[in-house]
């Protein structure tokens, strides 16, 4: 634990940090939501399952949660990296199963719902403050 006291006059004024402003989300964040989705395609096509179709709330969730309180969109920033965290290596599987000439459709069949119920979790932060 750190005992050392704070000097108020030379600490940063909370005005000053970088903080994203009101309907500001990263576009790394914008983009990788759009190349999940593309990943995702792809896992369902291994599963064998029909594309999935765009929705309103899939299409506009970057201008939603950009609209969104500021502690609704540090979660969805970190909900997207923790979701591409779970797709990449997945995915990097699913292509060596299928290089290997193996079975990929329980995998990538797996795959897609963690992928459906971790991303339908991130919609609700979009979803209205009540």
């Amino acid at each position: 634990m750190d005992a050392t006291p704070i000097n108020f006059d030379s600490a940063t004024p909370l005005g000053s940090l970088a903080l994203p402003l009101p309907g500001d989300l990263p576009d790394v964040a914008v983009r990788k939501w759009i190349a999940l989705h593309d990943a995702a395609a792809i896992v369902a096509a291994l599963a064998g399952l029909a594309p999935e179709a765009p929705t309103a709330a899939l299409t506009g969730f970057a201008a939603a949660i950009g609209q969104a309180p500021h502690w609704r969109r540090e979660l969805a920033v970190q909900g997207i990296e923790d979701l591409a965290a779970i797709m990449e290596p997945g995915l990097s599987a699913l292509i060596a199963v299928q290089a290997a000439r193996g079975d990929a459709v329980a995998p990538a069949h797996a795959l897609w719902l963690e992928f459906v119920a971790a991303r339908d979790a991130l919609l609700t932060l979009s979803l209205p403050y009540d």
